[in-house]
């Protein structure tokens, strides 16, 4: 079986290799392929691995080996599913890998967002506490979680490991309302959205980008928020809209933002997060930790293993 994986460099930049792939068939790993090699190096392929190359159905009409198509992520939104199924080409993710990693991201960028530790260090290093005339000082207040309500919107695997991280703090939790109708743990208010976005103190997005959510934060949401609110995004960055929020910040009608993800990676250098006050950008890094990157190769490989034996796993759309 021909495997080819497509952008396998931030899957692997030397640290986590393929060899669990390797022993299911004949594998060739592309760091990256721009979209002109696309065809060239997927022709001879029964089996492509991509991460966030496109394959979209112009493309896939071409390659008559293919067989199957298995993503080196949880999200999907890179590959034409509907088209890929019509060809009886089937298509696999790895769920819930980056639970953990994602979740820690999350949290990390909240606690940097009410401690400000990265200035502290920074100022502190630059000599500003050997100078100071107090045994103490700070740049910039200080928030206390306890007692404050996390808005979670997405209340999934990530979205709950949040939470619970969240409650050890002594935040209280709310989400929105699920559409099957399943129960929320004790401890878990559910409100409509507009309610969510007039109550918490914290807003996280751990939703998956649909025609629906596609730019949930934007003008009308922002305006129902507190001005001392803050927002974080690990999800998708198409959920926001980066202009509106950028506008927010810089006229002080929201609190703080931290975000993971852009709706273009990499952004442009004029992208307004990036010089937007009281902002955190990361880039889209919270999946990266080597424990969560060696569970991707070990499903992915799990996946084209149960494929070849007649029995896939993972199957979406």
């Amino acid at each position: 079986m021909n495997i080819v994986v497509l952008d396998g460099y931030t899957v692997n930049p030397g640290d986590n290799p393929w060899d669990e792939l390797a022993r299911v068939g004949n594998l060739r790993v592309f760091d990256r392929t721009p979209p002109e090699r696309l065809l060239e190096r997927a022709r001879d392929a029964e089996v492509l691995v991509t991460n966030k190359t496109p394959l979209r159905r112009d493309a896939l009409a071409q390659l008559d080996r293919l067989r199957g198509v298995s993503i080196l992520a949880t999200g999907y939104d890179a590959v034409d599913v509907a088209y890929a199924k019509e060809r009886g080409v089937w298509v696999s993710n790895v769920p819930a890998y980056s639970t953990a990693s994602v979740a820690q991201h999350t949290v990390a960028l909240l606690l940097e967002l009410c401690q400000h530790v990265g200035l502290h260090s920074a100022s502190a290093r630059a000599g500003d506490w050997s100078r100071a005339p107090d045994f103490c000082y700070w740049k910039e207040p200080l928030v206390e979680l306890e007692g404050l309500t996390l808005g979670i919107v997405g209340f999934g695997a990530i979205g709950q490991r949040v939470g619970a991280i969240a409650a050890a703090l002594g935040m209280k939790l709310a989400t929105t309302p699920s559409r099957r109708g399943t129960a929320r743990p004790d401890g878990v208010r559910t409100l409509p959205l507009e309610a969510l976005l007039a109550e918490s103190d914290v807003l996280t997005l751990h939703c998956p980008l649909t025609d629906e959510t596609r730019r949930l934060v934007r003008r009308e949401t922002l305006a129902r928020m507190k001005r001392s609110a803050l927002i974080l995004n690990t999800a998708r960055g198409a959920l926001v809209d980066e202009t509106d929020l950028a506008r927010a910040l810089s006229d002080g009608a929201i609190g703080g933002a931290a975000l993971d993800v852009l709706s273009v990676e990499p952004p442009p250098v004029d992208h307004p997060l990036l010089t937007a006050p009281r902002c955190l950008v990361t880039p889209h890094q919270a999946w990266t930790s080597l424990a969560a990157r060696r569970r991707l190769v070990a499903v992915t490989a799990a996946n084209v293993r149960g494929f070849q034996a007649g029995n896939p796993q993972n199957l979406v759309g």
